[in-house]
């Protein structure tokens, strides 16, 4: 019985995996369940800081049991955070974290929102968070999600009154919704908001609380409950086959990219929300008590609901398309109301229930997934009608068009029809990008200057296509996105979104270069069109104490996707020096200086993101012994690429590699972040990676959590982890040895290495160790008290252990000279004479 259960999830979860990017095809329990939730007039708000934060089991509950149209509120777009399966990391994760939210609530039913807010790492503190983020920004972000979603309900997912306690995204989360309930109806608040979208004054706020913020389960059981309200989140869906925790797991499986991945759960679940402004429902089960969430909350809904009542109660799952008229009948009823935001938010979910009875498929695909200004591409129009339903397809509209095509074609009952089409692309047409980085914003914010996308999950798509038909004779428009449909032997049928590039974009291969010398690099630069036959130059733009040559290069690519590399040689000055080095491509009197990002994994739709094409150049004061470094895989993280680039040959081993033999080969071993977070193996491991340190081996661990740690000794000798963090990338750093061996061969360290970091000192640094290690740096965030444990060195053997909080990671891909130092010192340790060094420990 086991094994048919756990095949079935399997094929479930495929399903939504494989088809995530394909469109919608509601079955009958799914156009029951929209018919449900057409005639509920409620909606909630879910408010955090981040991807991930939210609970989907709450989310899904309110949307598919309650069946109120739900919506999470990210502050977010969860930036700052780690990635652990792939390489992109801030902006890029961004866009990841993004696309992760959104399939996330295909699954459990709900919309997604963001504001302006940068996630620029952990912070302690919401006065830190507010300080950084501009609070009057974000504010408005968060009033405006209210005026448009117009919530009856607001849920928090973090409590408002413990600042300190906890990531000041999330008090910051929960102070601002709090303050965004009393300001969303005061019409003088924002007031371009309100003629747009009116004022809103939400009906009750509440805080989504647990025993985990009264410290224990027993004091949870104790505590006053008389302001709370309570669910059964466990329900079980029938039509879906699923529980809700199912639903819920499936939905919050999403966040991969932060190892969210689990198994699902069943069974009863107690959720608990705590009022915090509005009046307390009578009723503790029912959030919307006291709320009118009928058709009779608009005027003249009563007429509706008599209609839709009848196909909710009656519905005829085996022929959907026997509602038709009804459903027409309704549709109509529903443009006649005064009340537009009703009136909009009906009219889309009435459109998509009439599309889904009839059996309707219609798509636009383009013949290439991309395209560019100035460029034609071919569509082909699919339209069927699946259903016995009088219909016909009146014409169709291509947004790049002024005037449709008109078609009066009868759709005969599963009879498809096939239009092609050319569409030129207008030379105005903006390359697909995400909006919120085509302007440079600051630490903490985006910059978005087309107000009307703020708060969007993504970028609305430059080509759609409004089919316009007629059903039983009444009209209907349903418009498509262009998408572009392809099939692999190996994957069968795959969708991916139809996006406008420019006709040309170049990079440098390598986003941070590292001179260890004056000596002069070849460096390659990527160029790649966009359309076929482009011609044009490509130069670039470098630090005045710098030169490259030549000073310019011609560029012929033939065919569309096709790349050319062209070589630049690149001389750094004597001295230390950095600064960017930039391509820019000239085509006819056109510049372009993007790169083209693209981001392609099967969770999420493909993405492609355009860039500034910079590269950081390091003229660095740098030296180092030992040549062959073994590096051992964890989270993901770009420093075997940037110690290469200082000199060292880097070898990633494998778990099943890690031997004494084949360490024996090399000098040091580093072990990548969060390797004992994540492999499993590595506890099988570990008693040859002492030994390869007591022979003479160097061996540096970055940084682990403290949770879930998977092997039982990190270190030869006792070193507990903790959730010790220095986020004030500018906090002062001491050095507590500064004759150390550590601090002086073969680079002298001083604290001007630690000038220019990023996002943060470090993070999770032990707190307890044994008197073997030695503490090399103190360090703290301001008010708090100082850390010592992000840089330990312990002798052991004949080598030497090393254990890092330092985020290494992170300063890397930024091109910190001073992470460079002293990541070469510490793989340098006990490699050279350091006689004439004088009182040096060791």
């Amino acid at each position: 019985m086991y094994k048919i259960t756990a095949s079935l999830l399997f094929i479930f979860a495929f399903f939504i995996n494989s088809f995530a990017q394909q469109p919608d095809k509601l079955n009958a329990s799914q156009i029951h369940h929209a018919v449900q939730k057409l005639n509920f007039l409620g909606s909630v708000l879910y408010v955090a800081a981040h991807p991930d934060d939210e609970n989907t089991r709450l989310i899904s509950y309110m949307s598919n049991h309650v069946k109120a149209r739900t919506a999470y509120l990210s502050l977010t777009r969860g930036d700052g955070g780690q990635n652990l399966i792939g390489p992109e990391i801030r902006e890029l994760l961004g866009v990841i974290r993004t696309q992760e939210l959104l399939a996330a609530r295909r699954t459990d039913g709900g919309e997604q929102r963001f504001t302006r807010a940068n996630d620029f790492g952990y912070s302690k503190h919401p006065d830190e968070t507010l300080a950084i983020w501009n609070k009057e920004q974000v504010l408005s972000d968060v009033v405006l999600a209210i005026r448009q979603f117009k919530p009856d309900i607001i849920i928090n997912r973090f409590n408002h009154r413990n600042p300190g306690s906890t990531h000041g995204h999330h008090t910051s989360s929960a102070m601002l919704s709090l303050e965004a309930f009393d300001l969303a109806n005061n019409k003088n608040i924002y007031p371009e908001q309100v003629k747009k979208y009116g004022a809103w004054q939400p009906k009750r706020e509440f805080f989504n609380t647990s025993w985990w913020f009264y410290g224990s389960q027993e004091k949870f059981d104790a505590a006053d409950k008389s302001n709370l309200l309570s669910f059964d989140v466990g329900v079980y869906y029938p039509s879906k086959g699923l529980s809700n925790n199912e639903v819920a797991a499936l939905a919050s499986s999403k966040h991969l990219c932060q190892g969210f991945g689990r198994l699902t759960q069943r069974g009863s679940q107690t959720e608990y929300v705590e009022l915090l402004k509005g009046d307390l429902p009578k009723d503790k089960s029912n959030i919307f008590d006291g709320i009118d969430t009928s058709w009779n909350r608009v005027k003249n809904g009563n007429f509706i609901y008599s209609v839709l009542n009848k196909v909710e109660t009656e519905f005829n799952f085996q022929n959907p398309a026997a509602h038709l008229s009804e459903l027409m009948s309704a549709r109509e009823l529903i443009q006649t109301l005064d009340n537009e935001h009703w009136k909009t938010i009906k009219t889309k979910e009435i459109d998509a229930i009439i599309e889904a009875c009839a059996g309707l498929y219609l798509e636009a695909s383009a013949t290439a997934p991309t395209s560019s200004p100035g460029e034609q591409i071919e569509i082909n129009l699919e339209v069927l009608n699946r259903s016995a339903s009088n219909i016909e397809l009146t014409s169709y509209l291509i947004s790049t068009n002024k005037t449709a095509n008109l078609k009066a074609q009868k759709l005969n009952t599963n009879e498809k029809f096939n239009f092609n089409e050319t569409v030129s692309i207008s030379e105005e047409t903006k390359p697909t990008t995400p909006y919120w980085l085509e302007q440079k914003g600051s630490l903490g914010m985006y910059t978005v200057e087309d107000k009307s996308l703020i708060g969007k999950p993504e970028t609305p798509r430059a080509l759609t296509v409004d089919f316009n038909l007629k059903i039983n004779g009444k009209p209907l428009t349903i418009t498509k996105n262009v998408v572009y449909r392809y099939s692999k032997p190996d994957k069968g049928e795959l969708y991916r979104p139809f996006e406008i590039i420019p006709e040309v974009s170049a990079k440098v291969s390598k986003k941070v270069i590292i001179f260890e010398n004056d000596q002069q690099k070849e460096i390659p630069v990527i160029v790649r069109a966009g359309r076929d036959n482009v011609e044009g130059v490509i130069k670039m733009d470098y630090p005045k104490d710098w030169n490259v040559y030549p000073k310019q290069q011609k560029i012929e690519i033939a065919n569309k996707g096709q790349e050319q590399t062209v070589i630049f040689t690149v001389i750094p000055p004597k001295n230390q020096s950095e600064g960017i080095l930039s391509p820019i491509v000239t085509i006819g009197d056109k510049d372009y200086n993007k790169e083209l990002i693209e981001i392609d994994y099967e969770h999420i739709p493909f993405q492609t993101v355009l860039l500034p094409s910079e590269s950081k150049i390091v003229r660095l004061d740098i030296k180092k012994k030992g040549e062959n470094i073994a590096y051992i895989e964890g989270a993901g993280d770009v420093v075997p690429e940037s110690l290469e680039q200082i000199g060292y040959n880097v070898i990633t081993l494998k778990p099943e590699d890690i031997t004494t033999e084949k360490l024996s080969n090399f000098d040091a071993v580093v072990v990548g972040i969060r390797a004992y977070n994540t492999v499993e193996a590595l506890k099988f491991k570990q008693d040859i990676l002492f030994d390869f340190v007591a022979n003479g081996g160097n061996m540096i661990v970055q940084y682990n959590t403290s949770h879930r740690v998977k092997v039982k000794n990190i270190a030869p000798y006792s070193l507990t982890l903790s959730r010790d963090r220095v986020t004030d990338e500018f906090a002062e750093v001491k050095l507590l040895e500064p004759k150390h061996e550590l601090m002086n061969y073969p680079n002298k360290i001083t604290t001007k290495d630690f000038n220019g970091w990023t996002q943060e000192r470090g993070l999770y640094f032990p707190n307890k160790w044994a008197k073997e290690f030695t503490p090399m740096l103190a360090m703290s965030d301001k008010g708090e008290s100082t850390k010592k444990g992000s840089l330990l060195v312990a002798k052991h053997g004949k080598g030497h252990y090393i254990y890092t909080g330092l985020s290494f990671f992170r300063e890397f891909p930024a091109g910190v000279s001073g992470a460079y130092r002293l990541f070469a010192n510490m793989l340098s340790i006990g490699k050279g004479d350091i006689s004439n060094t004088l009182d040096i420990k060791n």
